[in-house]
């Protein structure tokens, strides 16, 4: 009895890690700049803009699966250095269903991620999306002027921002309600 308890609490918890790993990688890449993520910011208050060119390509993907058209309005912007940009991002459900979805990013080259900051994003929260609609998404961002400073950014032309979006799997009912008994005395239940 004991072993089967161990075994099917070390399941739990691989099945809660599981579910766990996209947002504390997320979290992960926030904190340390791996994978070339971005910053956020509430505001550019303070940046000065730079008579610098930069161009920001946009690539978007979606899980297999998910059912979601995904692109950006435009493929690209070219803005100044400090510069705030609005890129828009449409996504359509061609399911049948309500889907919930939250978009992980980031910037190429990596070493560019810690200076690319965004002040509004989709990528912030998750994203529902009902059957047949379709929502236009803003980013508002960015690309700090710093980068100049850097050996490894000051020659930099082209930053690339992905997203993907993944299924989040959320209960269409809270579990609270779930697991309420329906109905009791003579209907019963």
């Amino acid at each position: 009895m004991r072993v089967a308890a161990l075994c099917l609490a070390f399941v739990g918890g691989m099945l809660g890690l599981a579910y766990a790993s996209v947002p504390l990688y997320r979290i992960f890449c926030q904190v340390t700049g791996y994978g070339g993520t971005t910053q956020a910011r509430e505001n550019s208050e303070g940046i000065v803009i730079v008579d610098h060119d930069i161009t920001v390509r946009f690539d978007t993907n979606v899980s297999p699966g998910l059912g979601w058209k995904f692109y950006p309005e435009q493929r690209s912007m070219t803005l100044k250095l400090g510069e705030v940009g609005q890129a828009n991002f449409m996504v359509e459900n061609n399911t049948d269903k309500t889907i919930t979805g939250t978009a992980t990013f980031n910037v190429t080259p990596q070493s560019a991620g810690s200076y690319f900051n965004k002040i509004a994003c989709f990528c912030f929260t998750d994203t529902v999306v009902k059957p047949g609609e379709k929502l236009e998404m803003p980013v508002v961002y960015f690309v700090d002027p710093d980068m100049l400073n850097a050996v490894e950014t000051k020659d930099i032309k082209t930053i690339t921002l992905s997203y993907t979006f993944f299924q989040t799997d959320k209960p269409e009912k809270p579990l609270a309600a779930i697991a309420k008994p329906q109905g009791s005395g003579a209907n019963g239940g």
